[in-house]
């Protein structure tokens, strides 16, 4: 499938992604270009990333696109530069998730988990798991992601389910893991308990309800406000403040519950009691409020649970068992009422907790389940990074993970569901004993009997996603993939899961394997629409990136986002999202998975909110173009080219100039690659390649290599014949971890040194060495580039046709400058396009009739407009920008004028204003002096 170098007419004139992707991705896994070597005898230095295992219930979103980018440039990079790389894929089995999508397949069939039994209900997941599960991994490689895919884990493997059964018996036996009956996060829609992460607080408008409580036994009453009006059926107590004068009176007494047969002590609680707030009296429910909880184990309080697992209420509540809870909610507030006990409501704002999986109201419950004690676990993860041995970047969440790690609670770890996996704990129903072992027992170890049951829970997800950086490499055993490759390099994944899950892999790590399980760890933010809004369907703002590899109309993405809205409703929603997207037409076109990337990369990964824009991705869509343009331009003059591993000798300023740019573009990448800066690697040699390659060396080249323009055979010729293959052909390397499909196609048919390996992938990367730098030819370069620049800015601003020839006169002082541009006179000729060969004389005199002057690098150059420019059309172009001039400065009089202005904006604002007035002041001056450049042109 590997192409050898083709001509020029081999090559399309436009460069179309979708006749280069598919074919150069075949060609990488079909010759294992991305696999890694466990050999102990391969003794290359190692680079190893752990890939985040995406949802098995997953399909690809821009967050997504971000990682396998960051990733991706990370692992090419590293292959290319000699390591024994591993990217170690793989999809997570996601137990909240993955159930509910195949609990509502079978709702839609009429049934319940419970109608199949567990068994079955299993088998039917991973029916499901194999037809539909893992089409994530799929879109990955359709955006270039180069792991090692033979090696990709799911965390239900049988390798990865004996290695969380190992890691949970050996925390169980160290005393790390234990069983308890605690408060705890209730997601009632999924019926599981959640751990403290996976709840998310949003803030809402609510309403503080209040009502009185009647004093048992005399007159008098005391009010209490509420949000969830239906939990005072579960109040076991009121809290008062010690020294509220207020209720002094009534401490030691109780209440009586209006609707149980319940007495209700008044206590006095200094922590949980703010006189200051609301009536100063607080009702306590244990069961179903955290602040509450502890309140009730200071006191001893009981515990009331009015709560079933779906959410209805128990026989607890009395009257209002069976009650959905926000239905009860409505009926205890209507029964209050009727008896006479209301006190009024206000608007109230409130953070409601919501499930991370779901986005259902999690409810507080007591429940008993399985924790892991975290404090001794956080200890050593903590000291890690403290101690230097893991670097967090950017270094400012560094003190955030310290804060968690040093407050850490112990992780509830059970979850009720059928999928995951099974905790490993077997009951005796003859004696009670427990029992959690490596093996499923036959017998209680205790009495002997064989009347044993598995507990009913599974882990969380984030259990087994804990052990990722070992339990892929074949932990518990001591396997050559676990000595190789552990620990990791690099962990790079989004700043959202630094808790969820890095800390938990630092922690897990350290240990069961003695060691932290990466070096470093890099954070990205968050890709948000172009206005800075988190991406959500209900925004109308969810863009799928292979929509901007394969194109799309704006129709059939929104249809996506928001199926069945009103289509318009829906377009000024996505149009208001993404105000680029609303200029560029109708929709998307097929901009290919390099321009994707390529755009990924040029946003700073360190950045909090990445906002997409469509246009950024064109305009990189056409990056890429100017890329196929050049090697295409390039290829009929590298016939006969020698292109080696060293750089070419150079003579001529412009081959030494452009060899040194090299340089300099190649240690700003390495540089930005070595720090988590892929933006300005990426932009370093966006700029090297568009700007200095193709603006000017290639236009600088076209009079020694194109015979139509005048070039002979010759040793300059053959120099830089010589250079412009080797840069080409190292620009094209340094590029590839970014782009790596269109520098495949175009790799394969530039001449390259003896020995090249099959693929780009595995070709060295350029370091900065590939080409020296050089001073001198930068900074002389930097004078012919300044000329050049000044003489057609003047030929811009005069509108001199585009195909004109203009004289063009050169003063300068010092014989070297004057060399210099004697030397550099045709490349001058070249690209100003001039009449003749320029004049170049030492400065003085005045200046030639009809000539306009611009100074650049001390050098004064002249454009002779004569017969190019007529002087009426020029006298009118001078006034018009006379008149916008002056308004500007009448403009920016005004404002500086404006005391509310000079005294309240910031200095460097009023600064910034002063300068810009300073300037336009010298142009309006240059603009009347121009009135007889006007009148000398006729």
């Amino acid at each position: 499938m590997c192409l050898p170098p083709m001509s020029t007419a081999e090559l399309a004139k436009a460069y179309e992604p979708k006749d280069v992707e598919p074919r150069w991705y075949a060609y990488w896994v079909e010759h294992d270009v991305f696999a890694a070597n466990p050999d102990p005898a391969d003794t290359r230095p190692v680079y190893v990333l752990p890939m985040p295992p995406p949802n098995v219930t997953g399909s690809l979103h821009m967050g997504h696109a971000l990682f396998v980018t960051l990733e991706d440039v990370l692992t090419r990079w590293h292959r290319m530069r000699g390591f024994n790389t591993l990217w170690q894929p793989g999809i997570d089995h996601a137990g909240i998730a993955t159930q509910t999508v195949v609990e509502r397949q079978l709702r839609r069939e009429g049934k319940s988990r419970h109608d199949l039994g567990r068994a079955a209900f299993i088998e039917r997941v991973w029916q499901w798991k194999a037809e539909s599960g893992g089409r994530i991994a799929l879109q990955q490689r359709e955006l270039g992601a180069s792991p090692d895919w033979p090696r990709s884990k799911f965390t239900m493997d049988a390798d990865m389910s004996r290695a969380v059964r190992e890691a949970f018996v050996r925390l169980y036996e160290q005393e790390l893991i234990y069983r308890g009956t605690r408060l705890v996060h209730w997601d009632c829609e999924a019926q599981t308990v959640l751990s403290n992460l996976e709840v998310e607080n949003e803030d809402a408008n609510g309403e503080l309800f209040k009502f009185a409580y009647p004093v048992a036994g005399e007159e008098g009453e005391i009010v209490v406000a509420t949000t969830r009006p239906e939990t005072m059926l579960g109040d076991t107590a009121v809290a008062v403040h010690p020294d509220d004068p207020r209720y002094k009176h009534l401490h030691g007494k109780r209440l009586q519950h209006p609707f149980l047969d319940r007495q209700v002590p008044i206590i006095t609680d200094a922590i949980l009691v703010d006189p200051k707030f609301g009536t100063g009296a607080v009702k306590v429910t244990p069961a179903h409020d955290f602040n509450d909880h502890e309140t009730g184990k200071r006191h001893g309080l009981e515990m009331i649970s009015i709560m079933n697992k779906d959410g209805t209420l128990n026989a607890e509540a009395g009257p209002f068992a069976g009650m959905e809870r926000f239905a009860a909610r409505k009926a205890v507030k209507k029964a209050l009422e009727d008896k006479g006990l209301t006190r009024g409501t206000e608007q109230h704002k409130l953070v409601l907790p919501r499930s991370e999986r779901n986005g259902s109201i999690v409810e507080p419950m007591i429940s008993t389940q399985w924790f892991v004690k975290m404090k001794p676990l956080a200890g050593p993860a903590l000291a890690a990074v403290r101690h230097g041995h893991v670097k967090i970047i950017p270094e400012d969440w560094t003190k955030t993970y310290e804060h968690w790690m040093t407050n850490i609670l112990d992780w509830c770890i059970s979850r009720q569901l059928w999928w995951g996996h099974r905790i490993p704990a077997f009951y005796c129903d003859t004696c009670g004993h427990l029992m959690v072992t490596r093996e499923d027992p036959a017998a209680c170890e205790k009495c002997g009997s064989d009347k044993l049951r598995q507990d009913e829970d599974v882990l969380d997800t984030w259990f087994s996603s804990g052990l990722w950086p070992f339990a892929t490499l074949g932990w518990p055993n001591e396997t050559d993939m676990l000595r190789k490759f552990y620990p990791a390099s690099d962990l790079e994944t989004g700043y959202d899961i630094l808790f969820f899950w890095v800390a938990r892999m630092m922690m897990m790590g350290i240990h069961f394997m003695g060691a932290p399980p990466f070096k470093r760890i890099l954070l990205h933010g968050m890709v948000v629409d172009e206005t800075g809004d988190k991406m959500a369907k209900v925004k109308g703002n969810v863009i799928d990136p292979l929509d901007l590899v394969h194109g799309a109309t704006f129709e059939s993405v929104v249809e996506k986002t928001l199926p069945g809205a009103p289509r318009e409703e829906a377009l000024k929603k996505f149009k208001k999202a993404y105000p680029s997207a609303a200029q560029m037409g109708t929709g998307f076109s097929a901009y290919g998975a390099d321009a994707l990337r390529f755009t990924l990369s040029t946003y700073a990964p360190q950045a909090r909110r990445i906002p997409l824009s469509p246009k950024k991705i064109e305009g990189n869509r056409h990056f890429c173009n100017k890329i196929w343009n050049a090697v295409r331009y390039s290829l009929p003059y590298l016939e006969g080219a020698r292109v080696g591993r060293e750089p070419p000798k150079a003579t001529t300023l412009t081959n030494r100039w452009i060899l040194s740019r090299l340089g300099a573009a190649l240690e700003t990448t390495k540089r930005g690659l070595d720090e988590f800066r892929l933006d300005e690697a990426a932009l370093a040699l966006y700029h090297f390649f568009w700007g200095e390659l193709c603006d000017w060396y290639l236009e600088l080249t076209k009079p020694v290599l194109n015979p139509s323009a005048g070039a002979v055979p010759g040793p300059e010729q053959d120099e830089t014949k010589d250079v412009l293959a080797y840069v080409i052909e190292a620009s094209i390397r340094a590029l590839h971890p970014f782009i790596p499909y269109i520098t495949e196609e175009l790799w394969q048919r530039l001449p390259r040194p003896s020995g090249a390996p099959k693929s780009i992938a595995l070709a060295a990367y350029p370091e900065s060495g590939t080409a020296p730098r050089d001073e001198e030819a930068e900074r002389e370069m930097g004078v012919v580039m300044a000329v050049i620049s000044a003489a057609r800015t003047i030929r811009s601003e005069h509108e001199v046709h585009p195909g004109a020839e203009v004289p063009l006169l050169l003063r300068a002082e010092g014989e070297a400058t004057l060399s210099l541009l004697r030397a550099e006179a045709r490349a001058i000729k070249t690209l100003v396009k001039t009449a003749a060969e320029p004049g170049i004389e030492a400065r003085g005199g005045a200046r030639p009739k009809g000539a306009v002057m611009s100074v650049a690098a001390g050098v004064d150059v002249l454009v002779d407009l004569r017969g190019l420019v007529e002087g009426a059309k020029e006298a009118a172009r001078i006034e018009r920008e006379i008149k916008k001039t002056e308004k500007d400065v009448a403009a920016l009089e005004k404002k500086l004028s404006l005391p509310s202005f000079a005294e309240k904006a910031p200095p460097e604002v009023v600064a910034e204003s002063r300068s810009q007035l300073d300037e336009l002041t010298k142009k309006r001056v240059a603009l009347e002096e121009a009135k007889s450049l006007a009148a000398e042109l006729g």
